[in-house]
């Protein structure tokens, strides 16, 4: 239903998780160790630097993002892993931390890089593969200190994250089902005249009230504004007969959702429906694309020759697709592989992608459904069912 219910009544049907996904165990953080171990030293490298992040909690559990201050985990096979971090944060790191290591400190006055340097040489190590997030600064002082040799460890942290396990699937489904059921309680609030920053707002206590830490970023769109993929600045009212498009996610024991509806608010033109109905079509069309063994790339395809049989695009051409089909996602909202022309990374079992092969037409709307899969032996599979209607979102 679109409409007729209010803020209060909706967040007031609202509770915490009934039955939440288990955390990610200690035996499957030793599992993700060993992997990046034999992919290191398949690499040709003797040890990994992975800086904060989301690689660094996908490791070790620790959920900090990258400052000024360095704070990293060293992993090389046969070796305890050695985490670098200031000082006056080894009391919330030891809360944090997840796995057994070796914690090294630096005091604000010291240099974190020569602290790496030197456990590099306690580690034998002659060549380091690099967390690609690593800022430049640091990874140009460790090169400059003729230590090691640097290689780029995307390729091995990208093999580790790429495929998820059973665990990390079932919180990435309850993160989707929360935000499934948030959008249809966002739908019920609508009338006109509510501003863009009230769903907002009201998207953000209904991912609370369900006991996600808020949203992790939310996009509320009305009218010609659904014509931009990530929305205009401003904080307009609702009026009937506008399309409206909402984009939203949370996050789950760091895993995220990342849900788009697009749908009537009363009547809207007749060529609006139909650019509906290429959509829902270009993103059938990408989920059935998908098989182990095909290339990512693929994925990319299949939804463009729907958008071109319509006459749409091509390529990037406008009215049609201006950016990728899908995105890897995991515990960055956007993650290898991509489903994109150029990333011929096959699929493999346990990876999990967006699927959003948005149309826009200039200046007047545009349409993006955005659901997750993730591919299975016998091809993908959703965690959330797709729109149904432009006028009946949720069935």
């Amino acid at each position: 239903m679109i409409g007729g219910s209010t803020i209060e009544a909706e967040l007031a049907r609202l509770a915490p998780w009934a039955d939440p996904a288990a955390a990610i165990t200690p035996d499957e953080r030793d599992a993700r160790m060993d992997r990046a171990c034999r992919f290191t030293a398949n690499s040709g490298a003797d040890a990994l630097l992975v800086n904060a992040g989301a690689s660094l909690r996908y490791f070790a559990g620790v959920p900090w993002g990258p400052t000024e201050r360095l704070v990293a985990m060293l992993l090389a096979p046969g070796r305890k892993p050695v985490i670098i971090c200031p000082h006056f944060e080894i009391g919330t790191l030891q809360a944090d931390l997840a796995i057994a290591a070796e914690i090294r400190t630096w005091q604000e006055d010291e240099d974190p890089v020569a602290l790496v340097v030197d456990s590099l040489r306690s580690m034998g190590a002659r060549t380091l593969a690099l967390d690609p997030e690593l800022p430049f600064h640091f990874a140009e002082r460790i090169r400059v200190a003729e230590a090691v040799r640097l290689i780029d460890g995307m390729p091995v942290i990208k093999q580790c994250r790429m495929i998820k396990s059973s665990a990390e699937l079932a919180l990435m489904q309850q993160a989707k089902s929360m935000t499934l059921q948030v959008h249809e309680a966002a739908a019920r609030i609508l009338r006109p005249g509510i501003r863009q920053s009230e769903v907002e707002h009201f998207i953000d206590a209904a991912h609370r009230r369900l006991g996600a830490s808020g949203s992790s970023f939310c996009i509320v769109q009305y009218g010609e504004a659904t014509a931009y993929p990530h929305g205009l600045p401003g904080d307009r009212e609702l009026q009937e007969g506008q399309l409206v498009l909402i984009d939203t996610g949370c996050r789950v024991e760091g895993y995220h959702s990342d849900i788009t509806r697009t749908y009537a608010f009363g009547t809207v033109s007749q060529d609006i429906r139909d650019i509906w109905n290429v959509e829902k079509e270009a993103q059938q069309a990408a989920f059935d694309a998908v098989r182990v063994g095909e290339t990512c790339e693929s994925v990319d395809y299949a939804a463009r020759a729907v958008l071109d049989k319509a006459g749409l695009g091509p390529d990037y051409a406008l009215p049609g697709l201006p950016h990728r089909t899908g995105h890897g996602i995991g515990l960055s909202i956007h993650e290898p592989a991509y489903l994109v022309r150029g990333d011929r990374t096959p699929l493999a079992v346990g990876m999990c992608f967006s699927n959003e092969p948005m149309i826009v037409v200039p200046s007047r709307f545009g349409v993006r459904l955005e659901d997750h899969m993730y591919v299975t032996e016998e091809g993908a599979r959703w965690f959330t069912e797709p729109q149904h209607s432009l006028e009946a979102p949720f069935g």
